[in-house]
């Protein structure tokens, strides 16, 4: 067996900080956390969980990607071989998952397993990132390792795939699909929790900006920009109407993973803050406080996170439930002038009315409060 030395001497790459004993929590998005409480609530999950955990035929998992996808180790793919064991070195994961590359011209990759995470990188990712883009992806799947996302992510498979089977029998994936729903909802925040581990991992902002970009527009970087890149995530995020608010809420609802420029924004946005900066600094949650963990204080900083994240919220639904919230005004009209685009002829045929009406009509959604970026 290569020892521990041996194996980081091999790896093709600068010198990174190391984080021993780091906690998921350090790098864990609030909303992640707040999602699986959601998700743990949800009536009936507990049972299928349960069910499911000893039914999985994990086994048949395994012994699929062992026979028809190539494991990687010294002797295939070595170069992920190092950035797998490299990546688990700094984050900390004592037992290094074993990794598979699966024919697919598809880029994607993922972290399943109930009992022992397995990773699996596609070809068409493998040929689409360079190195640094790819330490970024793997760290980023032991960082779902780390978590214990895998567990419920194995679970999501298997459903997906049995609500397919059953769809047609009149309200037979009624009750899956509601999990599923949950499931997939939460999926979506713990890849924001992992983009970060991949980011600690590869420790390279620009790294992780490329594969995102990558991945949403192919291997064509001179043809991209990441400044305009992630302009894009803030025009979609304030653009529109209340009517793109639901169209976003409803294009979304189907997908594992959130949209990938919303992904890059909310990245960059953690890599500037200060926890970022203090855990690289050396200062982060370890493993063996997480049973000291109160589970009030999480669900309170989630809340808070949600909290902030609709205050600060540049959605035009968003900003409504802040305002609303805020005692800024009558639900049901401001719902009808959103929709109906009747809220700044509201305005001026308001402006020059008494005091009353002339504040209604000045401090809409659209109003003084102008919108500022949401913290992390």
């Amino acid at each position: 067996m290569t020892s521990s030395h041996e194996s980081q001497d091999r790896v093709p790459s600068r010198q990174r900080k190391r984080f021993p004993g780091i906690s998921s929590r350090a790098y864990e998005h609030p909303a992640d956390r707040s999602a699986l409480v959601a998700l743990r609530k949800l009536s009936g999950f507990d049972t299928v969980f349960k069910a499911l955990s000893g039914l999985l035929p994990e086994r048949s998992l395994r012994l699929l990607f062992l026979s028809d996808s190539v494991r990687v180790s010294d002797a295939q793919f070595a170069h992920l071989n190092d950035m797998l064991r490299d990546a688990c070195y700094i984050l900390d994961l004592e037992k290094v998952p074993p990794m598979y590359v699966n024919q697919d011209p598809r880029p994607n990759a993922m972290c399943i397993g109930l009992d022992e995470p397995i990773i699996v990188v596609t070809t068409g990712l493998v040929e689409l990132l360079d190195e640094e883009e790819m330490r970024a992806v793997i760290g980023h799947e032991v960082g779902h390792a780390l978590s214990g996302h895998a567990v419920y992510r194995t679970i999501l498979l298997f459903l997906t795939n049995l609500a397919l089977k059953v769809a047609w029998i009149p309200l037979g994936n009624v009750a899956i699909m509601a999990i599923v729903t949950a499931l997939r909802e939460w999926f979506r925040k713990s890849e924001l929790s992992a983009d970060r581990a991949g980011l600690l991992a590869g420790q390279d902002i620009q790294a992780s900006m490329r594969g995102l970009m990558k991945i949403a527009g192919g291997n064509h970087l001179h043809e991209m920009n990441v400044d305009a890149f992630l302009a894009q995530a803030d025009e979609y995020e304030k653009s529109g109407d209340l009517r793109d608010s639901v169209l976003k809420i409803l294009n979304v609802l189907p997908r594992s993973h959130p949209f990938t420029t919303v992904r890059a924004a909310e990245l960059k946005k953690w890599s500037e803050t200060r926890d970022y900066q203090r855990i690289m600094d050396g200062h982060y949650p370890r493993r063996d406080e997480d049973k000291d963990t109160s589970v009030t204080d999480s669900f309170k900083e989630s809340a808070s996170h949600y909290a902030d994240s609709v205050r600060n919220s540049k959605d035009p639904l968003m900003k409504l439930v802040g305002d609303i919230a805020g005692g800024a005004g009558d639900l049901g009209g401001k719902l009808r002038d959103k929709f109906t685009g009747a809220g700044s002829a509201k305005g001026g045929a308001t402006g020059g009315s008494s005091g009353t009406e002339g504040t209604d009509g000045t401090q809409g959604p659209e109003g003084s409060r102008g919108p500022s970026a949401e913290g992390s």
